[in-house]
């Protein structure tokens, strides 16, 4: 297995353009036409994400977001359907409402976790205390009687609120050294402290909530130096809570100094029981090969701290996007072209694996699926997935794309095969030819990934417009190409197992 460099790969792909590829361009031509001068992707965005909001899996505005997708498809004169893959546990983001009223009066920036239990009608006062570095868990149950009345800070204090680019840019090298080292420290300290407690991060929650705790006090920095990310709740009865770092790091200089913080609490949610939940699924029927299929692919959940705006608004109004201009410049596709908006991505990619477990049929005759995924910048990575000859049939389409588009696209071939970082694995992991339109970053993961920081705001239009586009025309060449893909896996790459999906979740909480 070998990589394969830009240079190389663009040259092969201009060898290989062929009668097949000359007489898209008509097509491709009326794409990027639409897409420059009429695209919908920042009213798509609009209206999903300040108008729906949050899609935790098991909330109204998930079913909201589910049923706004089939009408919007419908009045494009695409056929879609919203398809039931499981259950889950049902639930509703109520108020979130954090003072410190002493040693001095100051709003707090601060949300419930996703399923936290809700407060009821008063808030709640009480003393904020640190989770205490004690000698074993011996020690630790001995303690724990000092959470009751109390609310319990569970997470690091991070060394500083800057990212490490203002550091490299600004700060002496000894300096950012310094603190690198000391943020290191830190975080194996912090990782000792939990696991002295005998209890995990899942379990430590609950076993300071059975002690009395008035409620549980996080933060999930996104810069991803802190230990024991918790994105939803388990506890049962006391709220979750998850402080931005400015304010956090406040609260917990002042009870490490004695300051003895005291904060006003006051949360509020609804359990819903039980609720079916959906994939959406949008399709323009093959005249030629309908049951041969290419899929567009992107998860439409999100965490509920924010919008969900790049994880994964932008892939969603992508592959919607993409549908509108397919619908309305090749409404006759020689194969099937599907979209899939898969739920519940954010728990194990359970939308995606149930639609592979619940249509192998589908599974058995895919041409091709894209999938985008990892925030609002422009692609500029496609790998082969582990397939030996995914440089043949992915060169030929990628050779008729505009070089406005593919020109900064690195490709991987054979490449290996993702494990699960996103809902193409699903496909991957059962053989079939799933591939990931992976972007650049724009901070993704310090900065906007499952943080109330990730809303419209943060979305690069211009890099969703060229990835609709991007995304459409190969959905256009792989449904055009005479060629059925090769789904022969590459010598010497190890393959992943498939998972099942779970059907039923959270509802163990």
């Amino acid at each position: 297995m070998r990589h394969i460099t830009r240079p190389f790969v663009l040259g092969l792909l201009l060898c290989s353009s062929t009668a097949f590829a000359q007489t898209s361009k008509a097509v491709i031509d009326n794409i990027m036409t639409e897409g420059i001068n009429n695209s919908q992707v920042e009213k798509l965005a609009h209206e999903l994400l300040d108008g729906i909001g949050p899609r935790l899996v098991g909330t109204p505005q998930m079913k909201q977001a589910n049923d706004w997708a089939v009408e919007k498809y419908k009045s494009w004169g695409i056929s879609a359907r919203n398809e039931k893959w499981g259950e889950w546990r049902g639930w509703e983001r109520g108020i979130s409402h954090i003072d410190m009223v002493s040693p001095w009066v100051r709003s707090l920036e601060g949300t419930q976790l996703a399923w936290s239990p809700g407060m009821g009608k008063k808030a709640s006062v009480a003393e904020v205390i640190i989770l205490p570095d004690l000698a074993d868990s011996i020690a630790f149950k001995k303690w724990l009687p000092n959470a009751k009345g109390k609310f319990v800070m569970i997470s690091m204090a991070q060394p500083t609120g800057r990212p490490d680019y203002n550091w490299e840019e600004f700060a002496l090298k000894e300096s950012f050294e310094k603190m690198k080292a000391e943020r290191t420290a830190q975080v194996a300290a912090w990782r000792n402290r939990i696991a002295k407690t005998g209890y995990t991060a899942r379990t430590l929650p609950v076993a300071l909530e059975n002690a009395g705790a008035l409620g549980i006090i996080t933060n999930n920095w996104s810069a991803g130096f802190g230990v024991s990310k918790i994105f939803s709740a388990y506890t049962k009865k006391v709220p979750t809570v998850d402080i931005t770092l400015e304010d956090y790091g406040l609260l917990y200089r002042l009870a490490e100094s004695g300051k003895k913080p005291t904060i006003s609490m006051h949360t509020t949610s609804k359990e819903l029981g039980v609720v079916p939940t959906f994939n959406t699924i949008a399709e323009i029927k093959g005249t030629e090969k309908p049951e041969e299929y290419v899929i567009l692919s992107a998860h439409f959940d999100s965490w509920d701290g924010g919008t969900g705006a790049t994880d994964n608004g932008t892939g969603t109004i992508t592959m919607m996007e993409a549908m509108r201009l397919l619908k309305k410049y090749y409404p006759n596709p020689k194969r099937t072209i599907l979209v899939g908006h898969w739920g519940s991505e954010e728990q194990g990619l359970n939308g995606s694996r149930a639609f592979v477990e619940d249509h192998p049929e589908i599974v058995k005759n895919l041409q091709a699926l894209f999938n985008q995924d990892n925030g609002t910048g422009r692609v500029v990575n496609l790998a082969g997935q582990g397939f030996a000859n995914s440089k043949d049939y992915l060169g030929r389409w990628l050779a008729a794309v505009p070089d406005t588009l593919k020109n900064r696209i690195k490709l991987d071939f054979p490449g290996k095969p993702g494990a699960g970082g996103s809902d193409f694995a699903s496909f991957v992991a059962a053989g079939a030819p799933g591939f990931s339109l992976s972007s650049l970053s724009w901070s993704y993961g310090n900065y906007t990934w499952h943080t109330n920081r990730d809303t419209y705001d943060k979305v690069v239009f211009d890099d969703v417009k060229n990835n609709a586009m991007l995304a459409a025309i190969m959905a256009y060449m792989a449904s055009e190409d005479p060629e059925k893909s090769s789904t022969v896996k590459a010598e010497g790459v190890k393959w992943p197992v498939p998972n099942k999906a779970t059907r039923r979740g959270g509802l163990d909480k």
